[in-house]
């Protein structure tokens, strides 16, 4: 592991390491619109609370668990960007989370929850991009449905998500957690906003060669 993160692109690690924080601030701006997360943090918030511990030190012990599968059956994911990822998105979302709070409140009004959940659908789909595109690694829950598609190839990546999502989405409800417009549009809107981010920026700037 130590040969794997000297050989990296420390430019990659650095687009990786915005992405997660910009990926985190997207949750945030999701859980203050008060109308559901994507489906796994939704899902991730609803059990820590129901066993009394933060979303933080929960999604880690999470981690914890979905890494040993990712370890066991898709070890080629696993980089700087898994451990990130894995680590430090649920500090970086309740930090952002506490931020909006002090600085602004909860929004009150159905139309002001509309638009904060557009701007972390926006926010959500640029991290995700960075961070993915980056290729430094893959977080341990978005490992699963690449793992999956790898052992069941005739099934498309795309359903294989859905159905990890879909799970989540699942579970996030019988947990006693928000479903609403934020997880229907995470759930099924953020793919066109990252392959534009894709195509458009983060592709740009990783095919771009420093000055000599």
């Amino acid at each position: 592991m130590k040969g794997y993160l000297y050989n990296v692109d420390k430019k990659r690690l650095i687009i990786m390491v915005i992405g997660n924080v910009f990926l985190g601030m997207g949750i945030s701006i999701f859980k203050l619109s008060g109308m559901g997360n994507d489906p796994f943090s939704g899902m991730v918030m609803a059990l820590a609370e129901c066993v009394g511990i933060t979303y933080a030190n929960f999604l880690i012990l999470l981690n914890l668990v979905l890494f040993v599968i990712e370890f066991i059956t898709g070890r080629r994911y696993i980089g700087a960007g898994t451990f990130v990822n894995a680590i430090f998105l649920g500090y970086i979302a309740t930090f952002f989370h506490s931020t909006w709070l002090s600085l602004l409140g909860e929004p009150q009004l159905l139309w002001q929850r509309v638009v904060v959940v557009a701007i972390g659908v926006v926010v959500c789909s640029f991290g995700v991009s960075l961070y993915q595109t980056s290729a430094v690694g893959v977080a341990p829950y978005d490992s699963l449905s690449l793992i999956m598609r790898d052992n069941v190839p005739k099934i498309s990546y795309f359903w294989h998500r859905m159905f990890t999502d879909a799970l989540c989405a699942l579970i996030c409800f019988l947990a006693g957690g928000v479903i609403g417009l934020g997880t229907l549009v995470s759930a099924l809107g953020l793919g066109p906003i990252i392959h534009f981010f894709d195509v458009n920026f983060t592709e740009k700037l990783l095919a771009k060669k420093r000055p000599n």
